[in-house]
């Protein structure tokens, strides 16, 4: 497989990631757990609006992901929000987490792999010559 498919498999992935979140855990609730760590970390009172608002910034962030504007950027701003989210996940609600604490591990690759997508061996190519 050439590395520009390798490529965009990948970030399909990563806007998977992002969009199923986004919509079906948040938007549409159908994983509770996530309004519940968000009512616990926020408060209760605006659980359900926070959540909501937070699952529309997810399923944009899957389309900057897809639209490949400032890729640079996009990474960086993803690899600050997952690391900001899973820290405060891990030190105020590991009880809440799928798989408690071993959820950073998961984060962790996820980070990579978007850090290996943007700054690593993919993205280093010779630039195309037109002559």
């Amino acid at each position: 497989m050439r590395k520009a498919n390798h490529n965009k498999i990948l970030k399909i992935f990563i806007a998977s990631v992002w969009m199923i979140n986004g919509l079906f855990c948040k938007v549409l609730n159908l994983v509770p757990r996530h309004q519940e760590i968000v009512g616990e970390i926020l408060g209760q009172e605006h659980a359900r609006l926070f959540t909501i608002l937070i699952g529309v910034s997810e399923m944009v962030m899957a389309g900057w992901v897809l639209s490949r504007y400032k890729a640079r950027i996009n990474a960086i701003a993803q690899i600050v929000i997952i690391a900001t989210m899973n820290i405060l996940e891990f030190l105020l609600v590991p009880d809440l987490l799928l798989w408690g604490k071993v959820n950073t591990l998961f984060a962790i690759v996820f980070i990579c792999v978007i850090g290996y997508i943007e700054f690593g061996a993919i993205r280093r190519h010779k630039p195309k010559r037109f002559i």
